[in-house]
């Protein structure tokens, strides 16, 4: 086959769903149809499953793990339940069920290429994104709708950058509730298949949101299949690190050595807090933590004061005595916006565009591009922070 063109092997026994997937791919651009007969590795394998399910599924997970075949579709005229699960659990990537819709096929076509895209692009390039980790001195501070929403502004005030966006909250995620979004997979899959790990290997596991932004989801339980370690979460940080230009993880509240880990290996840390005692006296302990493990760098963690308003019985001034370091950013509160953007499943720049919330993360991801944000520089956080002295 010609080197620049998309192999494809179709191993497709019924005649009518054969015929489908071919027209498809005659009219995309850049792929060429193998003979299933080859021994030869193919870019994409679309396999129909049904005649002799643990056979196939076994046959899949071998050529997977031996790299015969970069991603893989499945296709059966019997979609039930533990065929599907089974689909999961094989490694495909995506699912056509029988009669074959050729306009999704088209779309799932399209995400494979963008995936295969980026995946080229790691391989030919040494990039060095940047780590970026929210941490919540308590739950309920807003962490993960600062989270959602900064990565997606990074993308909207850069189209260039690729931007992951990462959930480490087990069992209480909630990163898919805000995009409105169904991952099929989660990174506890990574976990349960380390050894496979690669940029094809994480494009495939990954979720594309509507914006471009790319969704690693946490595991919905805590079985022990799905548990990350340390040394798993550095290899897949080190991974994400060179596929993306930046990888927002919403870190949650925990404190275990995998969290740690994921401590040790970001470039900011982003503390959040509001003007609570309680979550100042969290912040300052998190601080300690800091200084004793040696890690992350007291220049590369930043406070965040979440729902800020003026006037309240604990200043920014009292903030930063308690903590004996400076607040880096505001961002105001304005509690409708945030809960229709949460209810609704979409970021605050779709949902309240003209919001200062909406406008404080924007310069925040402006800032964090190196540009400049408005007013001359002062984000819309600093200009308020100025303001209170």
């Amino acid at each position: 086959m010609t080197q620049d063109l998309i192999s494809v092997v179709l191993d497709v026994r019924d005649t009518p769903t054969r015929a489908a997937l071919e027209r498809v791919l005659k009219s995309v651009p850049g792929f060429a149809i193998g003979n299933p007969d080859d021994s030869g590795p193919a870019d994409l394998l679309v396999m129909e499953i049904g005649y002799e399910p643990e056979k196939e599924f076994h046959a899949l997970q071998s050529l997977l793990s031996l790299g015969t075949v970069g991603e893989v579709f499945l296709t059966s005229s019997k979609p039930d339940k533990d065929i599907l699960v089974q689909a999961l659990r094989a490694g495909a990537r995506e699912f056509l069920s029988q009669p074959i819709q050729e306009k999704e096929f088209r779309q799932s076509l399209e995400k494979f290429i963008e995936r295969r895209r980026l995946s080229l692009k790691e391989k030919k390039t040494s990039k060095s994104g940047r780590i970026i980790s929210l941490v919540g001195s308590k739950g309920g501070v807003g962490t993960t709708t600062i989270a959602v929403n900064l990565a997606g502004s990074i993308i909207r005030n850069d189209h260039l950058k690729s931007v992951a966006l990462m959930d480490m909250n087990l069992l209480f995620g909630e990163i898919p509730l805000l995009l409105d979004i169904t991952p099929s997979y989660h990174w506890g899959e990574i976990a349960r298949n380390i050894t496979r790990l690669d940029a094809t290997f994480l494009m495939s596991v990954l979720h594309q949101h509507s914006s471009g932004l790319y969704v690693l989801s946490s595991p919905s339980q805590l079985a022990g299949q799905h548990a990350a370690t340390p040394d798993v979460m550095e290899q897949l940080l080190t991974l994400m690190r060179r596929v993306f230009d930046f990888v927002v993880i919403d870190a949650g509240q925990t404190a275990d050595d995998v969290s740690l880990k994921v401590l040790e290996m970001a470039d900011t840390v982003f503390l959040v807090s509001v003007l609570s005692l309680p979550c100042l006296a969290n912040v300052n302990r998190l601080l300690r933590l800091f200084f004793d493990l040696g890690y992350p760098h007291e220049d590369n963690v930043k406070v965040i004061v979440s729902r800020y308003v003026k006037n309240t019985d604990v200043s920014l001034k009292d903030a930063e005595r308690s903590l004996n370091k400076k607040i880096f950013w505001t961002i105001p509160n304005d509690y409708k916006a945030t809960m229709s953007s949460m209810n609704q499943g979409k970021v605050l720049s779709v949902v309240a565009p003209r919001s200062p919330v909406t406008a404080s993360i924007d310069d925040l991801a402006v800032t964090l591009l190196g540009k400049k944000s408005r007013d001359d520089g002062a984000g819309w956080g600093l200009k308020l922070f100025r303001r209170s002295h």
